[in-house]
């Protein structure tokens, strides 16, 4: 199965029944097999006109009640930036597939790339926070859209996965568990009749509220400008505004320990560390390979989840090898993020890759030859 088919199962196991897009290279496919697939399960599809119509529609229908995604490409995902804000603000679960390609602009239009992963933390403006996940497999296309869709409705908010060329186009053997094998998370609808229903102040212990479908009775606004937890906008009501933006941003950045995942290989004895994600991931896997071959002890660190970071990950990480190597393919930006967390407890080294094409294990190797120095 292509990581796009694999990507489509798992969003419709996940109960997405809600796709709205325009058709963008490398992540076409995805909408193309949609449009075939929800309609035979009861879902909608529609193709836009444009991105910025694509995002708000997606968040029009999760406000309807329907799980929904879109995916896009390189400009499309910058055209989403502004509807993206909005479905934080508004605390809208819906879920954003952006296969990542060459940039900047129309760029490298059917190359791929890991260039959007710090504007898939910091490209809307204001003080927010974000999920994302980078799946290297087909399998992970799979898996990783059911996580993506159940972390959208636990924290309503927006959830990105950053897949790219490579891992969209790949064609592999997935296995696709039974139902019952397989957690869905549903919406949490409110408890309480529509008069004591309060839109956006969490229940004590919660970090977000339940969240009613249009229609079902209860008032809501679903307002962009600063609200109260009623959805009134509040003016000049700074402490208002100050206890919306801090909840917004720490109920993803203080859950980092159940969001964030990882995978680690041949850790254990490492003197160096490779640190990675997505397809950079499957290039360094055979230069570790390469690397023990010649006596060197090192390991490989895999970054499920990109954002929200996990600095207490790294930094344990820093304190057991000399050195961390950071293959990816942009011209170094996770890798800065590496070095603020480990703090200089240990050497970082980056091994940018860009043009649209994958890391040589050879390339990856004298890196870590570099390290064992």
């Amino acid at each position: 199965m292509t990581g796009y088919d694999a990507l489509v199962e798992g969003s419709i196991m996940a109960g997405c029944r809600f796709f709205a897009g325009y058709p963008i290279t490398p992540s076409t496919e995805i909408a193309e097999r949609m449009s075939n697939r929800l309609p035979k399960v009861g879902g909608i599809f529609i193709q836009m006109e444009d991105e910025l119509a694509s995002i708000i529609a997606i968040i029009g229908a999760s406000w309807a009640g329907l799980k929904s995604m879109t995916a896009t490409s390189g400009p499309g995902f910058s055209l989403m930036q502004e509807g993206l804000g909005y479905a934080v603000i508004t605390e809208t679960p819906i879920v954003v597939v952006n296969v990542m390609r060459g940039g900047p602009s129309t760029g490298l239009v059917t190359l791929p790339s890991q260039g959007d992963v710090m504007q898939a933390r910091w490209g809307s403006h204001g003080d927010y926070a974000i999920i994302a996940l980078a799946p290297w497999s087909s399998q992970e296309m799979f898996d990783l859209a059911i996580r993506a869709f159940n972390l959208s409705e636990i924290y309503r908010n927006p959830v990105i996965i950053l897949s790219d060329e490579v891992i969209a186009h790949i064609r592999e053997p997935i296995r696709i568990p039974p139902p019952e094998e397989i957690e869905i998370v549903e919406r949490r609808r409110p408890s309480v009749p529509p008069t004591d229903f309060i839109p956006y102040l969490p229940e004590p212990g919660e970090w977000v509220s339940p969240m009613p479908a249009l229609g079902d009775g209860y008032n809501v606004i679903v307002e962009s400008v600063m609200h109260d937890e009623f959805g009134h906008r509040i003016g000049m009501g700074q402490p208002i505004a100050e206890r919306k933006i801090k909840r917004i941003y720490y109920k993803i950045e203080r859950n980092v320990d159940k969001i964030a995942m990882h995978e680690e290989r041949e850790l254990d004895d490492a003197d160096i560390a490779v640190v990675t994600y997505g397809s950079a991931a499957r290039s360094s896997l055979r230069a570790i390979k390469d690397a023990r071959g010649l006596g060197i002890k090192v390991g490989m660190l895999r970054l499920i989840t990109l954002w929200p970071f996990h600095d207490k990950l790294i930094e344990d990480l820093s304190e057991r090898v000399k050195a961390i190597v950071v293959p990816e393919m942009n011209m170094g930006k996770i890798v800065r993020e590496v070095e603020r967390a480990s703090k200089g407890r240990c050497e970082v080294i980056s091994v940018p890759k860009v043009g649209g094409v994958l890391h040589n294990p050879d390339e990856i190797l004298s890196a870590i030859k570099l390290a064992a120095r």
